[in-house]
């Protein structure tokens, strides 16, 4: 999919405004990135949600469009927006987007946005995205977040979509053995990726809300 800036269809205010602005002294791209934001005790976390909340109710779905279409910082953001809002009219692109995982970095915001959006259908994609690169051993892109968010949605739901991949010898221990700085790390166990995702939906909900 080719790459085009917002400028050049008339949203180039939706990088300044959305993704490069700064409620933390950073842009919001670089927190959304580093997962500062999920520390209660970080100082700006309350402006930071709330001001990210807000953007995510405001921006039009042709301005999300736009960032979508743009690179990583611009993706990561507007799938974070996406998924704070709930909007659905995304589902197929942002599971398009996942699937064919173009750049660094935004997948994980792809992932949490199906998290949110919560149905079988996001369930589904997410499912898909793990068929087609758990077993690709050799890449390292965003399988623990998709992971999480599947067993998120499993728990939501009731269904049993993250079973076959996190039965014992199956392709989430044969993705994390692969590399053997990996193997037996805490951080790596299925458990941990759906506290993750927890956290993040947790917080796209507003437990920060002043």
């Amino acid at each position: 999919m080719p790459f085009q800036h917002p400028e050049e269809i008339g949203y180039g205010r939706a990088i300044k405004r959305y993704v490069t602005r700064k409620d933390s002294g950073h842009p919001r791209y670089l927190e959304l990135n580093s997962y500062r934001f999920l520390h209660p005790a970080w100082p700006h976390s309350k402006r930071f949600t709330r001001r990210l909340i807000d953007d995510a109710a405001t921006i039009t779905d042709a301005e999300l469009a736009a960032l979508l279409g743009f690179e990583w910082r611009a993706r990561l953001t507007a799938a974070w927006l996406i998924g704070v809002d709930r909007r659905e009219a995304f589902r197929e692109r942002i599971g398009n987007l996942l699937l064919d995982s173009e750049v660094c970095y935004s997948g994980r915001g792809y992932c949490f946005a199906l998290a949110r959006l919560g149905t079988h259908a996001d369930a589904e994609l997410l499912s898909a995205y793990l068929d087609r690169y758990l077993p690709r051993t050799d890449l390292r892109y965003d399988q623990p977040d998709a992971l999480g968010a599947l067993l998120r949605l499993d728990a939501q739901l009731d269904t049993h979509h993250a079973d076959r991949f996190i039965q014992p010898d199956g392709l989430w221990d044969q993705w994390v053995q692969a590399l053997v700085h990996l193997s037996n790390q805490p951080g790596y166990t299925p458990d941990e990726q759906r506290r993750w995702t927890d956290l993040q939906c947790d917080f796209a909900g507003g437990w920060m809300r002043p």
